[in-house]
């Protein structure tokens, strides 16, 4: 039920098309249908905001949990104040850190963190 409910809440209507705009650059990994079950089922984390919105989940390495901002679309300046907040609640959450897989312009903003790799994609059907 708590699937049904979230997706008829104002927020995650509102934010589906920021959703749906930062799916464009997963190279087809997901849907917006599999980002709500990501949420209802609780291996995701959905943080709407005003303008905006954060898809997180929490990895678990074998040595430390990590939280990683999966999606992000909308208004760029309120993601950038939200993304304070979001560490909060990683640290909260027992995160001992944040990691993004996302555009390489992130880099450009997000200028505490540190760059660790890329993220290099290959379909077969294209080949």
């Amino acid at each position: 039920m708590y699937l049904l409910d979230m997706l008829l809440s104002d927020d995650w209507e509102r934010c589906v098309p920021y959703i749906a705009d930062a799916l464009e650059y997963a190279g087809g990994s997901h849907t917006v249908e599999d980002v709500a079950v990501a949420v209802a089922t609780g291996k995701a984390v959905f943080f709407p905001l005003i303008k905006s919105c954060m898809i997180v989940e929490i990895i678990d390495y074998p040595k430390k949990a990590m939280c990683r901002i999966w999606l992000a679309g909308g208004d760029l300046d309120e993601l950038m104040q939200a993304e304070d907040s979001v560490c909060e609640w990683a640290k909260q959450n027992g995160c001992a850190g944040m990691e993004i897989v996302g555009r390489k312009g992130w880099s450009r903003k997000l200028t505490d963190y540190r760059e660790s790799a890329v993220v290099l994609m290959k379909d077969f059907e294209n080949v």
